[in-house]
């Protein structure tokens, strides 16, 4: 083989649409409607469907992907308990349905106003169980979606947690409900700092500490199904109570229960 093909064949290529999510220009999703519209450009020709890129490859974007861009909406919605962050399920209703007019926050200081279109594609980016509340990001911006839940997220995500000590499990012998603090063991305080494991994974350093007797504080860069309450079962302790309270830079602050406002335009997680 020549020397200039054995080269070029070294050259890591990818789909173009991975390269445009890599730039953090958005999502697979939205480069692959962007490249179905014409609006991306490969060395000046327009690029097509599943097309592999190099390092070396210019890539240019129509200003109409900017545009279509900041007409999608990311909405920070207080959760109640009882609504699932996703797709309906087990009779249960999506948070999704508690972003209309009525429930919008008075306070929201974002210029935007509501449009039926604000809540069509409105997906969650990041999982807040059905028995917790707290802070829910829904967003139609896949840019925001890959920064909270893409692959290798280190964004934070805040939790206040109110525990038992139920070494026997919630219904077996030795429960205490008051002053958890007092009989919880300093080694398991650690445990929950690094040292668990979830389905055979071992979870990433986390934040841990108590804010009062009864209630721990929780800084994690990862969100497996149920994570925190299934880290308190490993060390004895009963979660009775879970807020989300920040991801990122955004806090819940006082935002409503039930209730939801814009992300502004200066917000960034």
């Amino acid at each position: 083989m020549p020397a200039a093909a054995t080269a070029d064949a070294a050259v890591e290529r990818v789909r173009i649409n991975k390269r445009l999510a890599e730039l953090g220009l958005c999502s697979r999703r939205e480069a692959d409607e962007w490249v179905a519209r014409g609006w991306v450009r490969v060395n000046g020709a327009v690029a097509e469907a599943g097309q592999q890129v190099a390092p070396a490859d210019a890539l240019e974007v129509d200003p109409q992907a900017q545009r279509q861009q900041d007409e999608r909406v990311t909405i920070v919605l207080h959760k109640p308990v009882g609504y699932v962050s996703g797709l309906p399920e087990d009779g249960h209703q999506s948070a999704a349905v508690l972003v209309q007019p009525g429930t919008r926050w008075r306070e929201d200081r974002s210029p935007r106003r509501f449009a039926a279109s604000h809540t069509r594609g409105l997906a969650p980016a990041g999982r807040l169980d059905i028995d917790s509340t707290g802070l829910l990001v829904l967003t139609q911006d896949g840019r925001v979606a890959k920064a909270l839940i893409g692959a290798d997220s280190e964004v934070e995500k805040e939790y206040l947690v109110r525990v038992h000590w139920a070494p026997n499990g919630p219904q077996g012998a030795g429960v205490v409900a008051q002053n958890v603090q007092a009989v919880f063991p300093e080694a398991a305080l650690a445990r929950l700092r690094h040292g668990l494991q979830i389905d055979g994974r071992t979870l990433r350093p986390a934040q841990v500490q108590w804010q009062n007797p009864e209630q721990l504080r929780f800084v994690l860069q990862e969100g497996m199904k149920r994570q925190i309450r299934r880290m308190c079962e490993q060390v004895g302790l009963h979660v009775v109570g879970l807020k989300r309270v920040r991801i990122g830079r955004v806090l819940l602050g006082q935002l409503p229960l039930g209730q939801w406002r814009y992300l502004g335009p200066h917000e960034r997680f």
